[in-house]
């Protein structure tokens, strides 16, 4: 490629008409901050350098709105998404007993070929959320 580089993901959403009950998973499970909510519409949460977000897709592919002067375009999804968090390779054990004991199932856990590890979960609209060591694709672990 000989066009400028891009240095990472900045957001990533997921999809989720109970934005309450979204927010009660990614902040009272996963820990993330919820930093900015609009009733009906979203939630946004910190996410390390980056923001995960929640839309409720009902609200954002039928309303777009503007942004000092320019329409941000309407968007949305239906059906489960996915969204990966990396986690520490040496956090895995404090997050498996971390879910079992608020009650959070774990859908499958991944032994991944190049030595990551993978635990899969859901959340309440049925999104495929995992939480994956940096092995898992050939990346370093950071600190």
């Amino acid at each position: 490629m000989t066009g400028p580089r891009l240095p990472g993901v900045l957001e990533s959403v997921v999809y989720a008409e109970d934005l309450a009950a979204a927010e009660a998973f990614y902040h009272g499970v996963l820990g993330l901050e919820p930093f900015l909510r609009q009733e009906g519409r979203h939630v946004f949460f910190r996410c390390g350098p980056g923001v995960f977000l929640v839309f409720n897709p009902g609200a954002t592919e039928r309303d777009s709105i503007v942004v000092n002067g320019a329409p941000v375009p309407r968007h949305g999804a239906r059906g489960p998404g996915h969204v990966a968090f990396r986690m520490p390779a040496a956090e895995l054990e404090r997050w498996r007993r971390h879910l079992v004991r608020v009650g959070v199932e774990i859908e499958s856990e991944v032994k991944w070929a190049g030595g990551g590890r993978s635990l899969y979960l859901r959340d309440p609209a049925g999104n495929s959320v995992e939480l994956a060591t940096a092995a898992t694709w050939g990346l370093e672990e950071e600190g």
